[in-house]
């Protein structure tokens, strides 16, 4: 991990740009946010291949689904609590249920959206969309993840739907890094207990097993920057590893990664586990790094949530 911080946004902009050079069959679509999205970024690049629809969410996904149905790769983009939640009938219907090749890409996710308050930080998104039949779900790690991320969305054929935050935060993966959906990274080996993270988070949960190794304590850090379909293979390798999981995103514990995780253990292999992420809670204004605090999601919550699983595995 560096200290260098990146807009993870940003990335996802310059990915849009590039696949304007290299792809003809890509379209993009905003809501009124291109500035905030960096969907912008492709408008320059191929001003005929981007729709502004305006404040119409809902119509975006329909105009994003008809797109597709013609032979197109449509990525439509807005923030995260638009993009879930006033949009999920449209995704549903037009295109989880048909199987369209429309990407979502929404930002502005969780709690570090900061002062835009409750209203505007998405901490249900993950759940939403892990629930619709043959949606692909996303998380990067990182800006540079992002960028992978999208290059490799571009290729994929069929429904998906990739969130990232506002803010500026730590780089964790190296520049040009390769992304594989439905595959996890093992960011940091270990043999006492598993930190499952995804998004900002995993940069948390890699302080915390630094912090932990002080201790004695040897963390495992995975990143599982795909939500669905979970690297199945990955959690059992792990846990068989460690015996005991911490699962940690910027997201409500119900639905997300920590369900999902949990889910896989409880039919497969059980475990002690503890999720670390908001708990059946909005969230409220504040400045990011105050929010993180608040909500306990901290590295310092990480690894006292680690130790938690430990002493239950014995």
């Amino acid at each position: 991990m560096t200290s260098k911080r990146l807009a993870q946004r940003s990335y996802y902009g310059k990915a849009l740009a590039d696949l304007a050079k290299t792809d003809d069959r890509v379209v993009v679509l905003d809501a009124d946010l291109a500035g905030s999205t960096k969907t912008g970024n492709f408008a320059s690049a191929a001003p005929e291949r981007f729709i502004e629809v305006g404040i119409a969410e809902a119509n975006m996904i329909g105009v994003a689904a008809g797109l597709a149905a013609s032979g197109k790769t449509a990525f439509a983009s807005t923030f995260g609590v638009f993009a879930s939640g006033r949009c999920w009938e449209q995704i549903r219907m037009a295109v989880a249920y048909p199987k369209l090749n429309v990407k979502i890409v929404a930002t502005h996710c969780g709690l570090s959206v900061g002062p835009d308050g409750a209203t505007h930080q998405a901490l249900e998104d993950i759940s939403l969309m892990r629930s619709l039949p043959n949606m692909t779900v996303i998380v990067p790690c990182d800006a540079y993840e992002a960028y992978a991320a999208t290059m490799a969305l571009a290729q994929m054929e069929g429904p998906a739907y990739m969130r990232m935050g506002r803010s500026e935060f730590p780089v964790v993966m190296p520049e040009g890094c390769e992304f594989r959906i439905g595959k996890a990274t093992v960011m940091r080996e270990g043999s006492d207990v598993s930190i499952i993270a995804c998004g900002q988070m995993v940069g948390a949960a890699l302080e915390a097993a630094e912090a932990l190794s002080a201790e004695g304590i040897n963390a495992e850090v995975v990143n599982m920057s795909t939500i669905k379909p979970l690297d199945s293979e990955a959690v059992e390798a792990t846990v068989a590893k460690t015996g005991a999981v911490v699962t940690v995103e910027e997201h409500s514990i119900i639905g997300g990664l920590g369900s999902a995780v949990a889910e896989y253990l409880s039919e497969n292999m059980p475990a002690p586990l503890v999720r670390v992420g908001t708990r059946d809670t909005f969230g409220e204004s504040g400045e990011a790094d105050e929010l993180l605090v608040k909500y306990g999601l901290t590295a310092s919550d990480v690894a006292a949530a680690a130790r938690n699983a430990i002493k239950k595995k014995r």
